[in-house]
């Protein structure tokens, strides 16, 4: 099977590079609205997409299904997730040949998040405690693997310290990742200094700053409080006037991402990541309005 294209290979063309992020349904219902999705952004021409995993059960099966049908049916460039979370050290073996095999070259590597009602990390039986140990793992079974990592602008939430955080990341760039992909966030200031920091460290790769478009009031509250991104106060009075009004909302959301991004690609960022929770229309307003 022909294999995608090393996003690294990419990067070393020296222009901004576009990118989004998709989950996978719960069901076939969902499957059709993701289809539906990537047929209205099929026009944007990202560089590549993503989509996010779920371990175990049937989330993980429909990430696999998705990336199959992104790939297949719509031509891009496909980055799976993959976490350490429900995994032996040989299941992850198995899922990392079964994703080349499958023609894919990129994965971004993530340690994952706790299990539900749980608080801190457990590492499955004999599986990985961190990202980085999956990255080693990875780079051993396929080289040729580009890898993306996360990296936290405003700190892991479960880190002591943006320097501890810092040094987390080091030694996941250290063990063989190509490239960082931040954590959402609303002022760039601070994913300035997140780079000036990550420089400082020693850390050279490209870092792609992640951009979600506000549509919703309560569910932006709710992935920054997860996350530890800070919402700014003017982006977060402007929400709250508009109220429940969906339409305005989503227009003030939309406005706030195309300064932001406007102002990191004249800044020099390596291009943007957009979270769009499956929905089209914030990343085709964001590209019209950068077309301008």
């Amino acid at each position: 099977m022909p294999h995608d294209r090393p996003i690294s290979e990419l990067f070393a063309q020296h222009r901004p590079l576009r990118s989004l992020e998709f989950f996978p349904p719960k069901d076939d219902t969902g499957v059709d609205a993701v289809r539906a999705t990537a047929t209205a952004l099929k026009r944007m021409a990202p560089d590549f997409v993503s989509v996010t995993y779920g371990a175990g059960g049937t989330t993980r099966d429909r990430t696999a299904q998705v990336c199959d049908f992104l790939k297949r049916d719509f031509g891009f460039t496909v980055m799976p997730h993959l976490t350490c979370v429900g995994h032996t050290r040989a299941e992850l073996s198995e899922v990392a040949d079964r994703i080349y095999a499958g023609g894919f070259r990129n994965i971004m590597t993530l340690r994952g998040d706790p299990p539900k009602g749980e608080t801190t990390f457990t590492p499955y039986k004999d599986g990985l405690r961190y990202a980085s140990d999956l990255v080693a793992l990875l780079k051993s079974r396929h080289p040729d693997f580009c890898l993306g990592v996360g990296g936290y602008p405003e700190k892991h939430p479960e880190a002591p310290s943006l320097e501890a955080d810092l040094t987390a990341l080091k030694i996941k760039i250290d063990a063989g990742a190509d490239f960082i992909t931040t954590q959402l966030f609303f002022d760039n200031a601070v994913y300035y200094r997140f780079v000036d920091k990550c420089r400082a460290a020693g850390i050279t790769v490209p870092i792609v700053p992640g951009i979600m478009p506000v549509l919703s009031l309560k569910q932006i509250q709710r992935f920054t409080a997860m996350c530890g991104t800070t919402l700014p106060a003017k982006l977060s009075t402007r929400l709250e006037v508009a109220a429940e009004n969906t339409d305005v909302v989503e227009t003030i959301g939309i406005d706030w991402a195309l300064t932001q991004i406007r102002d990191l690609l004249a800044q020099g960022a390596p291009g943007y990541h957009l979270y769009i929770l499956n929905r089209a229309k914030g990343a085709l307003a964001l590209t019209a309005g950068l077309a301008a």
